[in-house]
């Protein structure tokens, strides 16, 4: 892998256009907006490192950072068939840690080295916590992931296992955040949600997908949502691939939440520029049990400019999708079997398109 021998500061900025006095603060305390990436070179196929199949390839079009590595990216995009129909099923649960999030982890992780940063602190349902607890141990950092309660005793043990700790908060995914950030202390919040670095990440699994379709497109995905990091790395990677004119248009967009706390499906149904916070609820999908997305306003823009759609679906269809994926050999966490329930909503819609579902985490996370 080629390493670029002088790496320049990476540039954050709020939307307001505010700049970041210190790279590690988690979000803009003018407007208290998320950062943004500013400066980033554009997708050029031609920079792309062959010799390396991992998300390292695409090094020339990331945050330029000395990288810690585990291997992450270069996932399987296999065809499945299931009883709700037929699409190509983009194995993220085979990353290092079982899960999706080990791409943005890398680059955040990465990032956050650089800039000399000894300690982090997550708060995470489990699949971000247990990343960065692998990937802390990787660099060297001490690492406090914030967890509610409801969290699975297997994600758990897989965060402590890498060495971090594991602080446990009563309540729901809000309280374990707001918890999180009330305890910061001299450590860096490495927030999955709010740092841009690891949407950089993200938007390799869409580089991917348009290497293995031989230089092409799907017509559509279906993603899980909550945060909506996956689905915003997506599509930002398929958009740098539009610009880059290697590609059309971005795919239909289509985002997949559950029936128990759905807060874009809902803004989606009633027409609201963006979504309102709603209550947590109860699901078997714990990894998508958001109130309210961070970058939820961006997510309803994609749905519009892609011609997708937003859609929820209940605890049955999901145990429904799952069962469906064993079938065809796929052992995938409650989660990641969201986007698949969605599929038989979606069939008019879908009829003759070539779809693609990233499946998210590894069914052993929920055994």
């Amino acid at each position: 892998m080629t390493v670029r021998p002088h790496a320049p500061a990476i540039d954050l900025r709020c939307p307001g256009g505010h700049p970041a006095g210190d790279a590690r603060a988690w979000r803009c305390p003018e407007c208290g907006g998320p950062w943004e990436l500013s400066g980033q070179p554009p997708f050029d196929a031609a920079a792309i490192d062959t010799t390396t199949w991992s998300l390292w390839r695409y090094a020339a079009m990331l945050p330029d950072v000395p990288p810690v590595t585990l291997g992450e990216g270069g996932t399987p995009l296999v065809p499945v068939t299931v009883p709700a129909g037929t699409f190509r099923a983009k194995l993220e649960f085979l990353s290092p840690t079982g899960s999706y999030k080990d791409r943005g982890t890398a680059l955040l992780v990465s990032h956050l080295r650089a800039l000399g940063v000894e300690e982090v602190v997550e708060d995470s349902s489990g699949n971000a916590g247990a990343s960065l607890a692998a990937y802390a141990a990787a660099a060297g950092l001490r690492a406090r992931v914030f967890v509610p309660g409801h969290a699975s005793a297997a994600k758990k043990r897989q965060i402590a296992g890498m060495g971090a700790e594991v602080v446990e908060v009563p309540g729901g995914r809000g309280a374990a955040a707001a918890a999180c950030r009330r305890e910061i202390g001299r450590a860096t919040y490495a927030s999955h949600c709010w740092n841009p670095v690891f949407l950089s990440g993200q938007s390799t699994c869409a580089w991917e997908i348009w290497e293995q379709l031989g230089g092409t497109l799907p017509d559509a995905v279906v993603c899980p949502v909550g945060q909506g990091n996956l689905f915003l790395g997506l599509a930002r990677g398929f958009a740098a691939l539009v610009e880059a004119g290697l590609a059309p248009d971005v795919p239909r967009m289509y985002a997949v939440q559950s029936a128990a706390c759905a807060p874009v499906a809902r803004a989606w149904r009633t027409g609201l520029p963006g979504p309102a916070a709603v209550d947590e609820g109860v699901t078997i999908a714990e990894g998508i049990l958001t109130s309210r997305p961070v970058r939820g306003d961006e997510i309803m823009r994609v749905l519009r400019r892609t011609g997708g759609a937003a859609l929820a679906v209940t605890d049955d269809e999901v145990r429904a999708a799952q069962h469906s994926l064993r079938g065809a050999g796929l052992s995938v966490e409650p989660t990641s079997a969201v986007p698949v329930a969605a599929l038989s909503l979606l069939r008019d819609q879908l009829a003759g398109a070539e779809v693609v579902v990233p499946l998210t985490g590894s069914g052993l996370k929920s055994l």
